[in-house]
This record gives C-alpha cells, structure tokens and sequence, in this order.
C-alpha cells in the first residue's frame, strides 16, 4: 500500500480524485477544497488509510467480489448479479417526491422500517445545488434527499466519520460506483472499525458527475432559484434540464460536460458493481428504475420491499438489457482509453 505522498503521485497530481471523502476525513495532511483532495504537505508515512480507502488507487476487484458476494464476477459488463429488473414505487408520497421510479427511496423507507439498520447515509443539499452527505433515519429527511445530485460529494467521508465516533448505530448506505468502491475498500482492509456495522449498500447508476467548478456556471443561470432536481433527456435531445420551484431551464448538455472532472473519464463502473444492489433509470420511461440484485442481502431487502407491497416490478425488454451492457462496456473502454493517455492503471491484472 502507501501513504499521502503516494496518494499524490498517483491520484491527486493526475487530477482524478473523486471527492468522496475517504480520505480527507482521515488525515490532517489532506483537505478537501472545492470537492477535490489537495495534499497541504509531505505526510511521508509509507502506508495509509487515505491510500488504501482511495477508489482510484489499485483495485484488486476479484479480492473485493469475492468478499461482497462470495465468487467473481460472470458478466464483463455488468458485474456479479442475479437478476435485473424494472422496478418502481407503490407509495404516492414517495412518486411525489421522487425522480424516475422513486425506487431507492423506498427501499431505504423500508429497510429503516424493518430495522434492517438503524440510520442511512443519503446525499441531499441545503439549496439543492450543492451536495452535503446526511445521516438519516426519518421518512421526511429521506424524502428530503430524493432526485439526482450531479456535483461531487464527500458522502464516504461522512460514513468514515461515523465509523470512527461509534455513532450512526447499522448504517446502511446509497451512493454512485466511485463511493461504493471506496466503501467497500474500507469494508477489505480497515481492521480496528466497526465495518461490520454497514449494509445494506444500494449503488447509483452514474456515467459522470460535475465538479465544483460547475457551481459558479450554474448558479449564474439559476440566480436565487432553489433547484428541485437535475435531469438529462435520452438523445437525442442533448439538454441539461434544471427543474426548479417554478420552470425548467434547459441547458446545451456539450456546455456542462465541460465540467466532468477527469476522475469520471477514468472509472470503469457505471451500475456500481459492488453494491449489494444497483438502481438506475429506463431510458424513455420516467416513472421506471432499473434494478440489479447482486447479493443476498440486496435480494432479500428488493423481495421484502415487493411482498409487502412497497414496489411493483416488471421484466426488462431485452433490448433494454442489451443497450445498458453496451453503454457499460463502453464506459469501461473508455476508462481504459483515459487511463493508457495518463498513464495510469489503477484495475490489478
């Protein structure tokens, strides 16, 4: 493993940090400045917590998988599962609230209200603009952090945080691949923490975020509006939609992804393989998410969830299946593509 001063050799000077917290949480040589990690200076131990937590140093994957789920991963696109679905809540204060199918918020709902866990680490925002990680275990606070945040956000350093105060009680936890990795980095090789108090994990769909350099591009446009939600439309639309408390702003979606940091162009992981369970959108139909069920515990909670009539499912059209293999497939190539231009591989083997 190794330290700080290696952290920035590897990570921080090639600008791929993801801003998720593990790290900066961790060490007085590292702080987090507008969403990115910056080493203030030399640290010089060989070995670290902030090296080994961090989602774009090496990943030993098949290690990872085989203690999430007990074997190695059968499909190249998509990861270990079981099965995929469509998915969508039951509850009307949760479609209310919710974008797309409102499914995560209702799993989480659920898993609060069968005391699978006693808390839930969620994203939310205080403007809806800029994302701030939360400790929850209301249903108005969860409903609070429903919709799509796209800006960077320290989510793990907050679980990092909890873990070490001996506060949050069984945390369960919903973020994007970058910091389900990190998470689940913590989970193989933190040895004096109580990981065992984590789970349910329920992993996002993410292509790319924004930096925090979008921040000052967007509040131009929005002015005192509050944002309500974020939203980008199938092609061929290539719009950035902001929904705010009273209009849609649409934006040329080539202007904001001048804002993807390079972390994004290096990741390998669209339906954040590593989760106990991963929830996206279906192209084309709003009011549906699509779900993959990966570990026992994610299946249990998904089957729970439906018995007892918190979520409907459906089958998902095989044409459907097909474009998110070859979307995820293309976003590993990709990252592969980044990485040989940098100069930097961080996936062992």
């Amino acid at each position: 493993m190794g330290g700080p001063d290696l952290l920035q050799a590897q990570v921080l000077s090639h600008g791929v940090c993801a801003g998720c917290g593990a790290c900066t949480s961790l060490c007085p040589y590292l702080n987090l400045v507008r969403g990115n990690a910056v080493l203030l200076e030399p640290c010089g131990r060989e070995e670290g917590r902030c090296y080994s937590f961090c989602p774009r140093t090496e990943v030993d994957l098949p290690l990872l998988e085989g203690r999430v789920f007990g074997t190695t991963a059968a499909d190249p696109a998509l990861g270990v599962h079981s099965s995929i679905m469509k998915a969508r809540t039951r509850r009307g204060e949760v479609r209310e609230r919710a974008q797309y199918g409102g499914t995560v918020s209702s799993l989480v709902l659920h898993a609060l209200r069968k005391g699978r866990v006693d808390s839930f680490v969620l994203t939310g925002s205080l403007d809806g603009l800029l994302p701030r990680p939360l400790l929850v275990w209301k249903e108005e606070e969860v409903l609070a952090c429903a919709g799509s945040r796209y800006l960077l956000s320290p989510s793990v350093g907050e679980v990092v945080r909890l873990l070490r105060e001996g506060k949050g009680g069984r945390m369960g936890f919903v973020g994007t691949p970058c910091q389900v990795l990190a998470l689940r980095k913590i989970q193989a090789y933190e040895k004096e923490w109580e990981v065992s108090r984590l789970g349910p994990v329920i992993g996002l769909f993410c292509t790319w975020a924004l930096s925090h350099k979008a921040e000052v591009f967007l509040r131009e446009k929005l002015g005192e509006r509050r944002v309500r939600r974020f939203d980008v439309p199938p092609p061929p639309a290539n719009l950035f939609v902001i929904e705010t408390e009273g209009e849609k702003l649409e934006l040329p979606l080539d202007r904001v992804r001048e804002f993807i940091p390079p972390s994004c162009r290096v990741c390998f992981d669209m339906t954040a393989e590593l989760a106990d369970l991963s929830v996206g959108m279906v192209e084309g139909e709003e009011e549906w998410n699509t779900v993959i069920l990966r570990s026992e515990e994610g299946r249990r909670l998904f089957r729970e969830a439906v018995e007892e009539g918190e979520i409907e499912e459906a089958p998902l059209e095989k044409e459907r299946l097909e474009h998110l293999r070859e979307a995820s497939l293309n976003k590993k190539r990709r990252a592969r593509e980044e990485g040989e231009r940098l100069g930097i591989r961080y996936l062992k083997g």
